[in-house]
């Protein structure tokens, strides 16, 4: 009882500290989704807050999970539909860019059969408009943007309707694998502001994060062939989940599991890349590779003040500077991989998680936001030792196997 106690006051301090990261945020940001998120948010962490303080009180730690669902609910989904109806009303400042760039993703795919346009054709948008012609996520990004490219700017086809039901649909699946409700990380991947405010205003990580937590619960539930589709999946969205990806294929080889997972793993980005780069390979790499890299024709916003874009832009060399401590940084996390292969699904959540903030930390170019990733990916381990039992697992829920 007194860890579940403690759990419960760990949820009032969460939904608390929250509710003044929302109210704060619905004041002071300068970034008008950011403030309309904060504005609804406020109350719904404030609630839960008060629900966490009676559950405290009456010692029911029971609904703690059933809080977090609806919780994520109030301060997620509900900003989110307030912002596409909203924004199908007229609004245009009730979604960040990378909504309008998988739309245009979307869009693209349907009339040219690539999602990305080309350096010449950035070029040649007005100066004010280059930045949104790129799109630096992978080729499968374009298929939230299918709906409104199909139906058209109504509130059902805004990308982070469909962002949200693939993300709510993942994070069940992988609850469901674990056999112990794993409370802190559902909060996490849900109603952690860096998480429910992203997905309430941009939305495009949080399928992202969701499928590779998915994978690495198919993975300590010995399912490797779904673990494979799901981080394949991921990864035909966005080069982030390549580092999971390459962290799964060593936990499936250490494990003999490497044909069941390797398929899907490799499979689908293979398949959603190959006729994209077929049709125009250069507009694949100026978008996916030069951009995100700081080679593009316009700049990327992603500049939060991480040690990696600090020393890229105080020193003199400093993006190579900042390149090299990343690689040597990858190469360390190489050799620690294949030296210490994990052999759990929980281990490897680990490494994953402290090797993409590594990653974050030291990367050039980055947004604040990415932490959502290592922080939902350290706190999914715990939750991964406690998996279903396979067949060479005892379940030791039983206690009739330890009577003696």
């Amino acid at each position: 009882m007194s860890r579940a106690v403690e759990g419960l006051r760990g949820d009032v301090v969460l939904y608390g500290l929250s509710a003044v990261f929302a109210l704060v945020t619905a004041l002071t940001s300068t970034l008008l989704p950011h403030r309309a998120w904060g504005g609804v948010a406020a109350w719904g962490y404030l609630a839960a807050c008060g629900v966490a303080v009676v559950q405290l009180v009456l010692r029911r730690p029971a609904a703690r999970m059933a809080l977090a669902w609806v919780t994520w609910v109030a301060v997620a989904l509900l900003p989110l539909l307030v912002q596409a109806v909203q924004r199908a009303g007229g609004r245009t400042d009730r979604a960040q860019e990378e909504v309008r760039v998988a739309e245009h993703m979307g869009e693209r795919l349907v009339h040219t059969g690539t999602p990305y346009l080309g350096p010449e054709a950035i070029g040649a948008l007005p100066p004010g408009e280059q930045l949104l012609g790129y799109a630096p996520y992978q080729p499968g990004m374009a298929v939230f943007g299918l709906p409104r490219a199909a139906f058209g700017d109504v509130w059902i086809t805004d990308a982070r309707i469909w962002f949200a039901l693939v993300t709510a649909a993942a994070l069940i699946a992988a609850v469901r694998l674990v056999r112990t409700g794993p409370v802190v990380a559902v909060q996490f991947a849900t109603v952690l502001p860096i998480c429910a405010l992203t997905l309430a205003t941009g939305g495009d990580d949080l399928p992202v994060l969701a499928l590779c937590l998915l994978a690495l619960a198919c993975c300590a539930a010995g399912r490797f062939t779904a673990a494979g589709l799901a981080i394949g999946a991921a990864a035909a969205l966005k080069l982030f989940a390549l580092p999971v990806v390459a962290v799964l294929l060593v936990l499936a080889f250490t494990t003999g599991n490497l044909r069941r997972f390797l398929p899907g793993a490799l499979g689908l980005p293979i398949l959603v890349l190959v006729p994209t780069f077929l049709i125009d390979g250069n507009a694949f790499v100026e978008n996916v590779i030069r951009f995100p890299l700081g080679h593009g024709i316009v700049t990327s916003p992603a500049q939060s003040p991480f040690p990696g874009f600090l020393i890229a832009q105080a020193l003199p060399g400093g993006r190579y500077v900042a390149a090299g401590l990343l690689g040597a940084a990858a190469l360390t996390i190489a050799v620690l991989l294949v030296r210490r292969a994990p052999d759990t699904a929980a281990t490897a959540a680990r490494f994953c998680g402290w090797g993409l903030l590594t990653a974050i930390l030291l990367m050039p170019t980055t947004r604040f936001g990415y932490l959502l990733y290592p922080l939902a990916l350290l706190a999914w381990a715990p939750a991964l030792v406690f998996s279903r039992p396979t067949a060479t697992t005892p379940p030791r829920s039983d206690p009739a196997l330890y009577r003696l």
